[in-house]
């Protein structure tokens, strides 16, 4: 099967190809750094570190750009209202975003680009939008007229054919299906921090900042644009129209859309209490690994739905896969190798790939991994598994965890977890029962590596740390 994605811009699942054939020319809108992160934030970004590392995993190579936004309202709101200069506010959730970032396990990408750094570029497109035509001034601010793109609304399939002319909006971001011609370039307000142009003083908006950035780094027309489902409109619709004003030819030939994130059920919000940062998860004790298989669990186009009790059930699904990873490596199994097993473990790669070309299905693509697990442990309990499968299971392992990336060791105190540790001491007490003494052996042996000693007492077995 041939790697396939969602194109939110035809509504149909295509074939994916670049256009040289060899690098994906790839932006994500990255953050608005105003404040922390949060946790549906932090979905979209992991759906677009898993991208990467597929793309990549499919012999491409990534040009992949990301934005840093450090200009628009809420940051000119906020650094005012603290005295500081946009620097000095911006920079202090810039860097959390970053460590954040590497707590989540997220590869950087090629290129991480301010909007700051390149306001002359961007007074030089509204300047060639200006000359084109799409363009007029109200109150000192410069707008796009939207009535001059006739294709305005192709990629959230809105019809804006009635809307009011000369209906406009300057805020940077507005209601969905409200279509008034945007705002290109602000005209400054008393005390907002500026740059001079030909139109005046101001700052960009923030729509024009991400086409001008795209394309300077990846050229008129981009293999894939990614970021979350809310930014399809308005922001990635403006984004074509200006883009496609100035060049003529096509943005953006895929467009990637990771849906909301739900807590409990419910939109996440403040006023609800059941809003989260990534900071907020650590000092309730949630380890960075177990969040972000939470977050890669379920198909990027689908809802998902944040629990305490998810939380908790995937870092009891990670702790199975490293007693199995525990297992093949300090297993001792007899010589050989068994045939049905090593078609077994080919099918679990083929299947893992297969879900994942299939427009980053991740759901089946764990799926495959552990129902795998299920039978390898199977074969090993029955003396089926053989010293030359645990090769091409390590194999498969390490594939897995190249994309996924949560079984590597993570910074925690003890190694595995209590509920781990509970796991495996009831399974050495069943083999011993069932006189499997091999086995009972051989998970005294895995504790004690990860700095578990277990006391056999007349009360049952007891467990404590080195």
């Amino acid at each position: 099967m041939a790697l396939r994605f969602f194109n939110t811009l035809t509504q149909q699942v295509e074939d994916f190809s670049t256009q040289d054939g060899k690098t994906v020319r790839m932006y994500t809108c990255g953050p608005t750094v105003y404040h922390y992160v949060h946790i549906g934030n932090l979905r979209t970004f992991t759906f677009q570190d898993l991208l990467r590392r597929w793309l990549r995993y499919r012999g491409y190579t990534l040009m992949h750009v990301m934005n840093i936004t450090d200009v628009e309202d809420k940051i000119i709101r906020n650094a005012m209202q603290q005295g500081k200069s946009l620097n000095e506010y911006t920079e202090v959730y810039e860097k959390a975003f970053l460590e954040d970032s590497d707590k989540l396990r997220l590869e950087r990408p090629e290129r991480l680009v301010r909007a700051t750094e390149h306001i002359p570029e961007m007074i030089d497109a509204i300047a060639k939008l200006k000359q084109d035509g799409y363009t007029y001034v109200s109150d000192g601010s410069v707008y796009f007229r939207i009535a001059q793109f006739p294709n305005y609304g192709k990629l959230a399939r809105l019809d804006f054919s009635g809307m009011k002319s000369g209906a406009r909006v300057d805020v940077d971001e507005y209601d969905k299906d409200d279509a008034r011609d945007f705002v290109l370039w602000k005209s400054r307000k008393e005390g907002e921090p500026c740059w001079e142009s030909d139109f005046g003083p101001g700052r960009p908006g923030w729509h024009i900042e991400c086409s001008v950035m795209a394309m300077k780094y990846l050229g008129e027309t981009l293999d894939i644009h990614a970021g979350g489902i809310d930014l399809t409109f308005p922001h990635h619709e403006n984004e074509i129209a200006q883009s496609e004003a100035i060049t003529h030819k096509t943005f953006s030939r895929f467009w990637l859309h990771a849906e909301h994130l739900m807590v409990e059920g419910q939109k996440m919000s403040k006023s609800l209490g059941n809003f989260y940062t990534l900071r907020d998860l650590f000092e309730q004790g949630w380890q960075a690994d177990v969040i972000r298989y939470l977050l890669t669990s379920a198909h990027y186009r689908t809802k998902l739905n944040f629990t305490m009790e998810g939380l908790r059930s995937h870092g009891s699904s990670l702790d199975r896969l490293r007693n199995f990873k525990l297992r093949l490596d300090a297993g001792k199994f007899p010589e050989g190798v068994d045939a049905q097993l090593k078609e077994r473990t080919a099918k679990a790669l083929s299947d893992f790939e297969l879900a994942m070309d299939d427009d980053l299905n991740t759901a089946g693509a764990l799926a495959a991994i552990f129902e795998f697990v299920r039978d390898a442990n199977s074969a090993m309990d029955s003396g089926q598994f053989l010293s030359g499968n645990g090769e091409a299971a390590l194999s498969l392992l390490a594939t897995f965890d190249s994309i996924f990336d949560v079984l590597r060791p993570v910074e925690r105190e003890g190694g595995l977890s209590d509920e781990a540790i509970d796991t495996l001491v009831n399974e050495r007490i069943a083999a011993k029962k069932s006189k499997n003494f091999a086995r009972s052996d051989e998970i005294r042996n895995l504790l004690q590596a990860q700095g578990v000693i277990l006391e056999d007492t007349r009360e049952g077995t007891r467990w404590k740390r080195k």
